[in-house]
């Protein structure tokens, strides 16, 4: 199959969609893509799709959908994953997350959550997430290999 190859999904906002998430993700495996580097994005694109649901989502209308993009190059993933929630800095919500984790005066558990963007942040090569010309934001996770 020629590179790079995008294939996208479009999946109703509910955990219940988790496993066609994850079985979508699945078939798009290419041989050369090492193992540990496929399960590491298939980790990401889990705790992103599981927040843009439990935060972005939360008390928003039922009927919104949550789109998913991955491309394969011949050595990165790219995954991209679109919400409709409220923006916010995701670097600065890191960098709040490890100075929380850092901090001995603190329990090492992160409080509110935190643990899937700490997760991502560990993974990706590139992390981000955008707000888009459409008012959709765009979490962007590149893992290279």
């Amino acid at each position: 199959m020629p590179l790079p190859q995008t294939t996208q999904l479009q999946v109703p906002s509910s955990l219940v969609f988790l496993t066609k998430v994850l079985s979508w993700f699945e078939q798009l495996y290419q041989s050369f893509i090492p193992q540990s580097v496929w399960i590491r994005c298939q980790l990401a694109l889990a705790e992103g799709f599981t927040n843009a649901v439990r935060h972005a989502h939360k008390g928003r209308s039922e009927d919104l959908y949550i789109d998913l993009e991955v491309t394969v190059l011949e050595q990165q993933i790219e995954i991209r994953i679109w919400d409709f929630g409220e923006p916010f800095d995701l670097l600065d919500k890191i960098k709040d997350i490890l100075k929380e984790m850092n901090d001995p005066s603190r329990n090492t558990e992160i409080k509110g959550g935190g643990r899937g963007l700490k997760l991502m942040y560990d993974i990706a090569d590139y992390l981000s997430y955008e707000q888009g010309e459409d008012g959709r934001n765009c979490l962007l996770i590149i893992k290279n290999f």
